[in-house]
């Protein structure tokens, strides 16, 4: 993938839910910074504070010292998650966090594409795509960039009934091809505070457990590394039979 600019055709024809992206531009977007700025204020200090309270477990600054190019993976049962991660991570580290979205729902409007773009540095992914842009878009981050945390949820979709689901092999793909190992978190709550069928989050609290950096390996040794980590927590947690795959179905 080439290098873009501002100046230049391709920059005015490329999509604007991608200009974003450090591959694209090298300039520094001030006015992403402050709005994101002011969301990790309201996270950390009113959302995660007062109504929902966030305990991280483990030393996540830490690691991203020592791993600064990773990718991220925690069980994904509710709209809290990719925000609770955010908040778990020191807000210096935070230009170099991008969470895999669903184009489809992060990128479906207006407002919704300026939160994914500013809130959360999202990258799109486009679950109908068969040409496999979204997979050479973040193997190209991943391989570029010295510094990134690519956040992803492997079930590939929220849990309906807060089990963990099988894992999608995307994550293995990913971390394969680009040699990037896969650091482990799980979210203790995320279901019980926001279930997918329910309009917003109740109070209470929610737990970031950090765990392992785990190096690049099939999906099926992934997934039975991660559950052997999560029931070693000693915390409420369920996992669905391996035959029984998540279906690919919209996040929302």
């Amino acid at each position: 993938m080439r290098d873009w600019n501002y100046e230049n055709e391709q920059w005015t024809k490329l999509p604007i839910h991608l200009r974003h992206l450090p591959i694209f531009t090298r300039h520094f977007d001030l006015f992403s910074y402050l709005v994101r700025f002011l969301w990790f204020l309201f996270l950390k200090f009113v959302f995660f504070r007062f109504y929902i309270r966030l305990k991280v477990v483990g030393d996540i600054k830490t690691v991203f010292k020592n791993h600064p190019r990773l990718i991220v993976i925690s069980n994904h049962a509710s709209h809290l998650d990719a925000i609770s991660i955010s908040t778990s991570i020191p807000f210096k580290y935070w230009l170099n966090v991008y969470f895999a979205a669903a184009k489809d729902y992060f990128f479906s409007g207006f407002w919704m594409t300026f939160f994914s773009k500013h809130c959360i540095g999202a990258i799109p992914i486009d679950r109908k795509d068969r040409k496999g842009e979204a997979v050479k878009l973040c193997i190209t981050l991943l391989t570029r960039l010295s510094k990134i945390w690519l956040v992803m949820f492997p079930e590939g979709t929220r849990s309906r009934d807060g089990m963990i689901h099988p894992f999608k092999k995307g994550v293995s793909v990913f971390a394969d091809r680009s040699n990037t190992s896969i650091l482990f978190l799980f979210l203790e709550g995320n279901y019980d505070l926001w279930p997918k069928e329910a309009s917003f989050a109740r109070s209470g609290k929610l737990r970031v457990h950090v765990g392992p950096v785990h190096p690049p390996a099939p999906i099926q040794v992934l997934d039975e590394a991660y559950r052997s980590w999560v029931n070693s927590l000693g915390v409420k947690a369920t996992f669905a039979p391996r035959r029984e795959r998540s279906p690919s179905t919209d996040d929302q």
